[in-house]
């Protein structure tokens, strides 16, 4: 079931000043296809629990429309919206078996007792959670409670499957493997699942697409390959993951955004895949290059971009991660993998870096 956003905007009472509004959510637009997973992501306080609590009518918009599968909802109470909501607090009931909190929502509609057993059995299966069916909550742990939890929601079958953090209760390995089961089961019922978290890793692993907000405004609608590795603002590159950037001058665009050329602060070309758009040549801008996109040596090369001096290393066993003092206001971050066999930089040593063209990626400033 598709879902779709039109000019969405929310205010709420600004709590200090009785006169002035508070705009959580700004003229917000997004189209969401049948059985596509997108992730609302961003830090607290962004609008995006605001804008999912509206598509599930726990809020009213202020201004725009929501439309739900082809319909226009936003008179729709919640209970006639055809969406489910699967909260970070779980929201099990404590004195139901596992298979009786799956079957609840069933029992709500007047299904049938046998139809019931059936579907419950079903979708137990496919989470993993068989052998808990006599099960009280209390005896179960987290990530068995929120598979109960995803178990009672999918098995009302919803057009639309709503997840307010729900992995933020959990310890960080058991979130590991959850992200990537919550992702298994969505492809495997093929709901269409709106998801909202403020972990970046989350939201990589999880989504088709993600919905980078700020300030209730969307500041850009991409796959994770493309918010990660070609954002289009200086935003969300801080945003997703760690990021050098390097301030230089377009001297050339290549054609149909295959990327142009761009001057350092020094003179050097460099050869940049993509350029974000709106850039013009002459226009002062940033290169953004990810810190595993570089590659160290201890003598310069033909193709180095410049050198540093290792200030900081920390051996993580797989990889080392290098702050290096280029002689800019902030050193920049490298990561290195496998340092058994790519060797080991000590502090204070002068290291060159370089790195490819595919990962060069230029931003406004």
């Amino acid at each position: 079931m598709s879902v779709k956003l039109i000019h969405i905007s929310k205010e709420f009472p600004d709590l200090e000043r009785e006169d002035r509004k508070m705009l959580a959510v700004r003229d917000m637009n997004l189209e969401i296809n049948e059985g596509e997973f997108v992730t609302l992501l961003g830090p607290s306080g962004c609008g995006k629990t605001t804008t999912l609590r509206m598509v599930a009518g726990f809020e009213t918009p202020t201004t725009g429309e929501i439309w739900i599968g082809g319909r226009c909802v936003n008179d729709d109470p919640p209970n006639k919206r055809d969406t489910t909501m699967v909260f970070q607090s779980y929201a099990i009931f404590p004195h139901l078996s596992v298979e009786q909190n799956v079957g609840f929502g069933l029992e709500l509609k007047g299904r049938p007792k046998n139809e019931i057993k059936d579907e419950v059995r079903k979708v137990m299966e496919v989470m993993g959670i068989s052998d808990y069916a006599k099960r009280r909550p209390d005896q179960l742990s987290g990530g068995q409670q929120q598979r109960v939890a995803l178990a009672r929601a999918i098995v009302n079958k919803p057009g639309v499957l709503l997840f307010d953090e729900p992995l933020s209760n959990l310890d960080a390995k058991l979130r590991e493997t959850m992200r990537v089961e919550i992702r298994r089961i969505q492809q495997t019922f093929g709901i269409t699942s709106i998801y909202v978290t403020h972990d970046q890793a989350e939201a990589m692993t999880v989504s088709d697409r993600i919905v980078v907000m700020e300030k209730g405004k969307v500041m850009q609608v991409g796959t994770p390959f493309e918010i990660y590795s070609r954002p289009e603002n200086r935003f969300v590159a801080d945003f997703i993951g760690r990021v050098n950037l390097f301030p230089v001058t377009i001297k050339k665009l290549g054609k149909e955004d295959s990327g142009g050329t761009v001057l350092n602060n020094k003179g050097k070309e460099v050869r940049a895949a993509s350029i974000a758009l709106g850039l013009c040549e002459g226009d002062a801008a940033f290169m953004m290059v990810r810190p595993e996109s570089f590659v160290l040596a201890s003598k310069e090369t033909e193709t180095s971009f410049g050198s540093g001096v290792v200030t900081k290393a920390v051996y993580l066993g797989s990889v080392v991660e290098y702050e290096l003092d280029i002689g800019e206001d902030k050193p920049i971050l490298a990561v290195t993998h496998d340092p058994i066999n790519n060797g080991f930089y000590s502090n204070n040593e002068r290291v060159w870096f370089s790195f490819t063209e595919q990962a060069c990626h230029v931003l406004p400033q």
